[in-house]
């Protein structure tokens, strides 16, 4: 019986109590797994840093609200906006226009354009919609803008690996001064434009036009109430400079432009608010020999973008 067993034993196959362990591992572990899956690998380590880096910077996109939909009323306003690129979601021409080269342009425009409904309605129904305003015959719906969040634009800088450089608006109630800023922050190298939520100019399709185009590419953010926004920015070790005309210093003689910085504008004429001027790590003017007591938003912060982008070379 023994000899029969050790005979038994030498023929191929699974023993008895084995469990089918053998063909198991036959079986094999299955496709390799990605380069970002396996262990000690240098794009296991890329992706795992990254992971991390988002836990720290959580992407908060879009926390910064909505702004409300605007209607462009007018054949030359419609026709500028269509040709600056502001976004527009539908146009609505007058039914029986008399059809001049504007309205001919305009058409073409936003067919080029793509995604812009065209809309024909009655006289009246544009009456209505623009509360009785000269619509001339055309109408162009804006959409409502979608704000950034104040740490959209620190992350996006840390993405960038990059010393965050951004421009805070405090009082500024003109949307062209809105727009000439996030020109300059974009020409400049910036990060974004922050804006109080209340009795502040918004994203409005002038500030679209003053932009330029550069809206498309640089964010605004909206901050529900500016100070605790600023102060959130010293927190995560940011400098905030505030510009006034009494500032203990001038502008090129201020180390902090070199790095992290939050510039702070106020509005023509009244300045800083008190609350924000009092958060402000630095108050820096702009020397004007010419004698000029204030100069409007878009002018100031272009300045100051231009002298810590000089440094930052």
């Amino acid at each position: 019986m023994a000899a029969n067993n050790r005979r038994m034993s030498g023929k191929k196959g699974a023993q008895v109590g084995s469990g089918g362990q053998r063909r198991r591992g036959l079986e094999g572990k299955g496709p390799t797994p990605p380069a970002e899956m396996r262990k000690g690998h240098k794009k296991n380590r890329v992706a795992s840093a990254k992971a991390k880096q988002a836990v720290r910077r959580p992407t908060v996109r879009g926390r910064g609200g909505k702004g409300t939909s605007e209607l462009v009323v007018g054949r030359n306003p419609v026709l500028e906006a269509l040709r600056e690129g502001v976004p527009a979601s539908t146009l609505y021409v007058q039914q029986f226009i008399d059809n001049d080269e504007r309205v001919r342009e305009a058409l073409q425009v936003a067919a080029e354009r793509g995604g812009i409904n065209l809309m024909e309605a009655p006289r009246p129904e544009l009456d209505r919609m623009t509360n009785g305003l000269n619509h001339q015959g055309m109408v162009l719906q804006v959409p409502p803008y979608e704000y950034a969040h104040p740490e959209d634009l620190v992350a996006a800088a840390h993405d960038d690996g990059e010393d965050p450089l951004i421009v805070a608006l405090d009082g500024v109630t003109d949307p062209r001064n809105l727009g000439a800023v996030v020109r300059s922050v974009s020409a400049f190298g910036g990060h974004g434009v922050v804006v109080p939520e209340r009795r502040a100019a918004g994203m409005s399709a002038g500030a679209w036009k003053t932009s330029a185009g550069t809206a498309a590419r640089t964010p605004v953010a909206r901050a529900t109430n500016l100070t605790r926004a600023l102060e959130a920015y010293k927190k995560a070790g940011i400098t905030v400079v505030g510009l006034a005309a009494d500032g203990e210093s001038e502008v090129g003689e201020l180390p902090a432009l070199d790095g992290p910085v939050v510039i702070v504008v106020g509005s023509e004429g009244k300045g800083l608010s008190r609350l924000v001027g009092e958060t402000c790590d630095h108050r820096v003017r702009i020397p004007m020999p010419g004698g000029a007591e204030s100069l409007n938003a878009g002018v100031a912060a272009g300045i100051v973008l231009y002298e810590a982008a000089r440094r930052r070379r």
